[in-house]
């Protein structure tokens, strides 16, 4: 399967089981996949091409050069920035997100620390699930109350 449609595959897919999978599934990329453009990968993970610059400034992505120069993103870059996507939209700190990536770089040795990262992380999203379940039901309780049912 090449990059393309490895990216639609996890986009499509969405939340669940599928989504992660298609994320960490190696078999399924071509070896001789296109690498993308920063456009093109900036499109396909939902990013601009600013934040993606941003990313690599940051050192949370390396992307290849080619001979003129120009990024280019290969399926373990786009991998990575839908990783860093999904992170940075369930609150990780841009903090621990380059503390996090520091320690992938450095290899298998690091395990510990990152399931620490992680353990911590899913804590503050079951936290933050909570919290959005009351303000769910707060906001229903107001549309029954302006429907005239305060009580039902």
């Amino acid at each position: 399967m090449a990059t393309q449609a490895l990216v639609a595959r996890i986009l499509a897919a969405g939340d669940g089981p599928s989504a992660i999978d298609a994320l960490h599934d190696d078999a399924t990329i071509e070896a001789a996949a296109t690498p993308l453009s920063v456009a093109d990968a900036a499109r396909l993970v939902g990013l601009s091409a600013h934040t993606l610059r941003y990313y690599e400034q940051e050192g949370l992505v390396r992307p290849a050069r080619n001979g003129a120069g120009h990024r280019e993103y290969a399926a373990s870059d786009l991998r990575r920035l839908v990783f860093l996507t999904r992170m940075r939209l369930s609150g990780m700190t841009m903090t621990d997100l380059k503390r996090y990536i520091a320690l992938v770089e450095q290899g298998p040795r690091t395990v510990p620390e990152r399931r620490r990262i992680m353990l911590e992380q899913r804590d503050r999203i079951a936290r933050q699930i909570r919290e959005l379940g009351l303000a769910l039901e707060t906001t229903e309780h107001k549309i029954r109350v302006y429907d005239g049912h305060p009580e039902g």
